[in-house]
């Protein structure tokens, strides 16, 4: 398959997944799905009038888009394709935070691989053991040059991963992929899908942003955990797969962390989490007070601030790591730490998804009710040297990126630099072997 022009558009991709088959197969739209679908329609618009942060909607016609989905359903013979028009118009906006939750399937999925941006280049990083992926030859360290015939990029891989496994999740999909020695080839890889019955709520005003819905397969509680490794007196590393953590939680890791002289915090791969988290984390590593953020909404609001937790708070050496999949939460911290002067960041520029966002819940129908729910940015956030961290991330102090051959041998110079920066030897091989990845269940 020639890969496809780079697009921006979620619709682009979604219009390609409808000519694959899969167990969401599109069927043919009856009056009352087209209702629906508009009724959908109608319901994220006015979300999007009543609470989007910038009443200009960034120069964008929004009742114009909205009449443009409109009647591109009343022209769809697809109850999927409609939908994918409701999202379509919510990614014109361009926000990390802004975006369609669609009714949940019932089923699950899982393509067997895992892939994220390593400096410009996609790559593979990790294959699950027994997946048709692992037999069909994908292996860590592969660099992915098109899905589905679309090439991934920073500014289009998160869009990708939502289309196909949140709005239209397909049988398989085809990789062109070239291996660490220069090889390329076509690895068509398939999905397993898992019958379910149980009825997920994806508006749940826990969730806080599109990674809540990317990594339902993958809540299990013991995946989030905070892991920690002590090499001796000298360091303390904490690796924090998201921020979903309560204060004793936190003080009793910052408690731990006092008994050495350098802390690393590894937020790479953490998507971010709860507010409180970020502020309980902050205090972890700051005596006084230090201000998150000023808020850009509609209306006038209170900044963002973490309280210093005092003779509590960790006050030795701090380097945080970072990587493309650090988002939110995760961002905002690392900024922190670099504009406060408290440390260093590592690794790779992170994704540049910050925003704060509320999720809105809806349903349709009657006898049946179909759950579904749309997020929508309530208010930018300003960091204290006046900036935005959305669409630029923060770019590290030090950008230290691991090779695909790091990758395919599980070597990690990332952690191993950032201890040789702490004064501790740490080589790469054993970096590796800290914190090793867990699958979820199937």
């Amino acid at each position: 398959m020639n890969e496809a022009k780079f697009c921006k558009s979620i619709l682009a991709i979604i219009t390609l997944a409808m000519f694959l088959a899969s167990p969401a197969s599109s069927q043919q739209m009856s009056s009352l799905d087209r209702d629906r679908a508009s009724e959908m329609l109608d319901d994220v618009a006015q979300d999007i009038q009543k609470h989007y942060y910038d009443q200009t909607f960034h120069g964008l016609d929004w009742e114009a888009k909205v009449r443009e989905a409109r009647e591109k359903i009343r022209a769809e013979s697809s109850l999927n394709m409609s939908i994918a028009h409701v999202a379509a118009a919510l990614d014109a906006l361009n926000d990390s935070h802004t975006f369609l939750l669609p009714p949940p399937r019932p089923y699950r999925h899982d393509y067997g691989f895992r892939m994220e941006m390593v400096g410009d280049g996609c790559y593979i990083s990790r294959v699950r053991p027994g997946s048709d992926a692992e037999a069909k030859g994908v292996k860590r360290g592969d660099q992915v040059l098109a899905v589905n015939g679309y090439k991934p990029s920073r500014e289009n891989l998160w869009k990708i991963d939502y289309t196909f496994r949140v709005l239209r999740p397909q049988p398989g999909l085809r990789l062109t992929i070239r291996n660490p020695e220069g090889q390329e080839r076509l690895a068509d890889v398939a999905a397993k899908f898992k019958q379910t019955s149980k009825m997920v709520d994806l508006t749940s005003p826990d969730a806080n942003n599109i990674w809540d819905i990317i990594r339902e397969d993958e809540a299990e509680q013991h995946l989030i955990r905070p892991r920690t490794t002590e090499m001796g007196d000298a360091l303390m590393i904490l690796k924090l797969p998201e921020f979903m953590f309560n204060q004793d939680e936190i003080d009793r890791l910052m408690g731990k962390a006092r008994k050495h002289q350098a802390l690393i915090i590894d937020l790479r791969g953490n998507p971010g989490g709860a507010v409180d988290t970020l502020k309980y984390l902050l205090g972890g590593i700051f005596a006084d007070e230090v201000k998150i953020a000023d808020r850009k909404g509609r209306k006038e609001m209170k900044p963002e601030v973490a309280k210093g937790r005092g003779g509590k708070a960790f006050t030795g050496k701090v380097l945080v790591l970072v990587d493309s999949k650090s988002a939110s939460a995760a961002e905002l911290f690392a900024r922190i730490v670099q504009l406060q002067k408290r440390g260093l960041v590592v690794g790779d520029r992170s994704s540049g998804s910050v925003m704060e966002a509320k999720h809105y819940e809806h349903k349709v129908g009657t006898e049946t009710v179909v759950p579904y729910g749309v997020s929508i940015t309530e208010s930018d956030l300003i960091m204290s040297d006046g900036k935005s961290l959305e669409h630029t991330g923060v770019t590290p102090d030090e950008i230290v990126l691991p090779t695909a051959q790091d990758m395919a041998n599980e070597r990690d110079p990332v952690l191993a630099h950032a201890a040789a920066l702490l004064g501790v030897k740490l080589s790469p091989e054993d970096a590796g072997k800290l914190f090793p990845f867990e699958w979820p269940k199937e």
